[in-house]
């Protein structure tokens, strides 16, 4: 992948687990609309331990800049759009997120940072792993020494 590559969305079976993958999210769709859909036994990377949400951000506001040492991440922009721009310490990537049905997985070792917030976006996070301040890597100048390390 280039700097600030947006890489192809891929089938959740196939994802190469190690890089950041846009995967589809399975979905129920009708004549009464869709239903995005993720159980215990998704094919997703990692059991789910916590979940949580993001909404009401400004538009001019920047979230995450941290790093997860061990933790995995699924992204899904439920409503609206908003990037993620990622960085192993050695390459940049960028993600726009726009659909309920696409989600974006983050391994461990990633800096990332969301932007861009359109009104009335909210963003989904699935979690690996519970809240836990000692695998967050809060500060570029240590995650760039931690990924050389």
């Amino acid at each position: 992948m280039t700097d600030l590559e947006s890489p192809t969305l891929v089938d959740v079976t196939a994802a190469d687990w190690a890089t950041p993958t846009l995967i589809d999210v399975p979905e129920v769709r009708d004549e009464l609309g869709a239903l995005g859909v993720v159980e215990k036994d998704s094919p997703f990377p990692f059991p789910v331990k916590r979940v949580y949400f993001l909404y009401d951000v400004p538009s001019n506001a920047v979230r995450g800049s941290h790093a997860h040492k061990d933790l995995y991440q699924l992204i899904v922009a439920v409503s609206g759009s908003f990037q993620v721009d990622l960085d192993d310490g050695f390459t940049k990537s960028r993600f726009v997120l726009n659909s309920p049905n696409k989600g974006l997985t983050i391994p461990p070792g990633y800096w990332r940072t969301l932007r861009d917030f359109s009104a009335g976006s909210a963003a989904l996070v699935f979690a690996s792993e519970e809240y836990n301040p000692g695998d967050y890597i809060r500060d570029y100048d240590e995650f760039v020494k931690w990924t050389t390390a």
